[in-house]
């Protein structure tokens, strides 16, 4: 070690308060980082396990195939695993008391199944023979029926056929029935008997609505002949983005007809052949993390810079003494290297302790809300998160140490000596408008004129207040954005269970609502009919899809489909109270008058967007819409009374799905669908009603609804999928919250530490201010004037600039999702309100520290 680097050692061990504050500040930025890295690997983590258990750890379907072209897809070197599967058939349940769940459906495996396929067994043993099965334990409970180990089932095997349907239906696939009461038959293939050999649990992968309870048999590869068919499935040795390619190859080499792949598995490998997709992903990755380093940047950088100006006499002595400008630039990249090397470690540990401490507190608290298979978060940090987050934070460290080396080389021994450097004074530098004086008083002309005396002092802190800015909004718009991404994306299932049935009025369906486990209900009529709407209030959107598919508009209007909802009395107050408008204008109108959701949102499938837009345009409360229904087969409209608009919304209630593109969904009590209908017997008969409820415990309820009902009631359990979106939901709340409040306490202690440094290296100012009789009130007014003038130029830079950002973001997602773009107003106006708040507090706070001292000592301090 040079005599330099010793005395640069040497410094740092005397200045250990300062030394102290470069080095949390250095921690904190690199913990921010590591945090980030560390969540986002460990949340794909969880995402990849939760799949694999609910439904099996597999990459590649081959469809349908021979055993030829099995044997070419066993060869290929990409394929690491080979699962044979068969979805053999239905059988009819003799005597079962569970009419939704009328089948047992036979599913087949080889031996490599069971272990990439979630199986729990609670008795027996897995099948290994083909006549040998595993039944379900839901088959023996609901199904009422009296199997044991080692009994024989004997069943007739066939598919799930209905009359004009195209092809069989599977096990995703609910109970059939048309509107005229056609329901689904058995076409039976064969007979077959099998001796059960173990009893597992329900497999995960079997939905809620799947019409039959799951037996899997044993499919052995040796025994299979050239006639057979089959599926193939696939793990892949490597999940990359040429899985894609080679997957194609093999099918157009082996003249495979059809290939699926595992769209969710690998879309946490980061593995998609979506091209919008992976292009937003990468670009609002790659803006947050740039965010993220600027903003580390800022905060190590004004460490390094405040602690170069505190250092300006000892580099001046340096020089004196013979230092070049190499060696004291040197001197503060080593300073910068002693520095990273206790931090790194350091910021390392505490980003993955913060992270593993917010996951010991989700998994705890939480426990539940993380998917049905009950996995739970882990910390889980690679060797490449962590080269990342090490790379990043000695490049970080560079680059905040780059700009005071550079300073600190070119510092003269006379002007640090006298630490002139950082204060340039001319009448035009300090020039002020005499308005300053007139409006606030010279207690605020005084304060500007410091500002702008402190050049360097000035911008760092106003630097750190933008930065500080640009950072909140950012990741608050950051967040913000995903949940709404993610809110589109899902199909806005927000109940447990829907009933629904033809037969059965809302009085038939009401008593459901009083079940022991229920906890929200909502009793809907629906019916579809159409309005005709103005050409000039379609949304562009609409209006280009019209062009492009040459739709008729008649008379200067285009028909929309109108989902019409009547609500119970109960519900209706509710979603009244959500959307803020007076009950009143809609039961004691004497016109009728509705809710219309003027929002829209769906999913373009030729372009794979998500879309949100507005459903017409120009709509105002007290317009009116004619309603009319139109019968198909004649092609003649029943007109049906005019109804009023009472309020406008983007909310839907309870199971109601936002309408598609050329849409409307419009809301009215119940008592005003009522009036609607009254007396038309061709509309009475295209009314629907439907129960939605939640559940403290779905499975039990649907079981509870089930056995009370006939076979034309409908029950629709959906509880995982909404789970999973909770859980989703759940995890970017984590994310929300605990990041801002991150970013807002090293934006809050960057400031404060910004600004008690500056006011502590003012001290001889101040003193010399309260030596030609600044009062101690003047010098207090002086101080919240300081406060807003930083705070406004703050403002002038960092609004502007997170606008941008925010743009940048939301241009990012409009590859894959398409909704306008809408300014976090409140959250501007937060920041504006803390950003004062902040300053005054950071000031008033550092005043408190040197106001008792006296003045001769500040006149004589020295800044080392």
């Amino acid at each position: 070690m040079n005599i330099v680097n010793k005395l640069t050692a040497r410094h740092l061990r005397k200045n250990k308060r300062r030394t102290l504050i470069t080095i949390i500040g250095v921690i904190i930025s690199v913990a921010m980082i590591m945090a980030v890295s560390t969540l986002g690997v460990s949340f794909l983590d969880l995402m990849k396990r939760q799949t694999i258990a609910d439904t099996g750890e597999w990459h590649v379907q081959y469809k349908n195939i021979t055993k030829e072209q099995l044997g070419a897809i066993a060869k290929d070197e990409s394929t690491d695993k080979l699962v044979i599967a068969n979805d053999r058939g239905y059988s009819l349940i003799q005597g079962s008391e569970n009419r939704t769940k009328p089948y047992i459906f036979i599913k087949e495996f080889n031996k490599q199944g069971y272990k990439q396929f979630p199986v729990e067994l609670s008795k027996g043993r897995l099948p290994k023979a083909a006549n040998e099965v595993v039944i379900s334990e839901e088959l023996l409970k609901d199904a009422k029926l009296d199997y044991n180990l080692g009994d024989k089932l004997t069943v007739e095997i066939g598919q799930r056929i209905l009359e004009g349907a195209e092809a069989p239906f599977g096990q995703n696939d609910p109970l059939q029935q048309l509107e005229d009461g056609t329901k689904e038959t058995l076409q039976i293939e064969e007979t077959n008997s099998f001796t059960i050999v173990g009893i597992m649990k329900r497999p995960v992968w079997e939905q809620t609505w799947s019409p039959g309870y799951t037996v899997i048999n044993y499919i052995d590869s040796t025994l299979l002949t050239e006639k057979d068919r089959f599926d193939a499935i696939v793990v892949v040795d490597k999940v990359n983005g040429s899985l894609y390619s080679k997957v194609n190859k093999i099918k157009k080499e082996n003249d495979i007809d059809k290939v699926v792949y595992n769209e969710e598995l690998l879309r946490y490998y980061g593995v998609t052949d979506n091209d919008s997709l992976r292009l937003t992903l990468f670009s609002l990755a790659g803006i947050i993390m740039v965010v993220i380093i600027v903003g580390s940047v800022a905060l190590i950088y004004n460490a390094f810079a405040i602690s170069v100006s505190e250092r300006a006499r000892h580099l001046g002595m340096l020089s004196s003494v013979g230092a070049t400008k190499k060696q004291k630039r040197n001197s503060v990249f080593f300073e910068g290297f002693l520095i990273g090397l206790i931090s790194i470690p350091i910021g390392v540990i505490a980003g993955v302790g913060g992270i593993a401490a917010t996951f010991w507190f989700i998994n705890k608290y939480l426990h539940g809300a993380l998917g049905e298979s009950g996995e739970k978060l882990a910390v889980i940090v690679t060797p490449l998160s962590l080269l990342i987050a090490c790379l990043i934070s000695i490049l970080t460290i560079f680059i905040s140490t780059y700009l005071p080396a550079r300073k600190a080389s070119k510092i003269s021994a006379i002007d640090a000596i006298r630490q002139t450097q950082d204060i340039k004074l001319s009448g035009k530098t300090v020039k002020t408008s005499k308005l300053v004086r007139k409006l606030f008083g010279i207690e605020a002309e005084i304060g500007l004129k410091n500002v702008k005396r402190n050049k360097k002092r000035y911008k760092v802190t106003v630097f750190s207040l933008v930065i500080s800015i640009v950072l909140y909004l950012s990741v608050s718009f950051f967040t913000n954005s995903i949940s709404k991404s993610a809110e589109l994306s899902q199909d806005g299932v927000n109940f447990d269970i829907s009933v629904s049935s033809n037969d059965m009025s809302p009085l038939d369906l009401e008593p459901f609502t009083h079940l022991k486990n229920v906890t929200e209900t909502s009793i809907q009529t629906r019916i579809q009919i159409n309005a005709a709407i103005p050409e000039d209030a379609l949304p562009d959107l609409l209006v280009e899809k019209i062009k492009e598919e040459d739709l008729q508009i008649e008379d200067g209007k285009y028909e929309y489909y109108v989902n019409l909802y009547g609500l119970d009395d109960s519900s209706f107050r509710t979603y009244a109270e959500t959307v803020g408008t007076d009950l009143k204008s809609f039961t004691d109108s004497e016109q009728p008058t509705a809710i219309m959701v003027d929002k829209t949102s769906y999913q373009d499938f030729d372009s794979g967007k998500f879309i949100e837009t507005k459903a017409i345009l120009h709509a105002k409360p007290g317009d009116k819409i004619e309603l009319v229904l139109k019968n198909y087969e004649t092609m003649e409209h029943v007109a049906l009374p005019e109804l009023k608009i009472g309020a406008l919304t983007d909310e839907v209630p309870m199971g109601v799905t936002p309408a598609g593109l050329g849409g409307l969904n419009i809301i009215v009590p119940q008592k005003t669908m009522d009036e609607l209908i009254n007396g038309n017997a061709e509309v009475k008969e295209m009314v629907e009603h439907y129960l939605y409820l939640n559940s403290s415990d779905p499975i039990a309820t649907q079981k509870e609804i089930e056995d009370t009902t006939s076979s034309n009631v409908y029950v629709y359990n959906v509880f995982k999928q909404k789970q999973n979106e909770q859980q989703l939901i759940m995890f970017l709340s984590v994310f929300t919250f605990g990041f801002i409040a991150l970013i807002s306490l090293i934006s809050i202690a960057n400031i404060f530490n910004t600004i008690s440094t500056s006011i502590s290296l003012r001290k001889r100012e101040f003193a010399m201010l309260k030596s030609v009789g600044l009062t101690p009130k003047g010098f207090n007014k002086m101080i919240y004037y300081e406060s807003i003038f930083y705070g406004v130029k703050a403002l002038l830079y960092g609004l502007p600039i997170s606008g941008v950002v925010m743009f940048l973001m939301y241009w990012s997602l409009q590859n894959t999702f398409e909704y306008g773009f809408i300014l976090p107003w409140m959250n501007i106006l937060f920041v504006i309100v803390a950003i004062f708040i902040i300053v005054s507090s950071a000031m008033l706070y550092s005043i408190q520290k040197i106001k008792k001292e006296n003045i001769i000592d500040g006149l004589i301090q020295e800044n080392i």
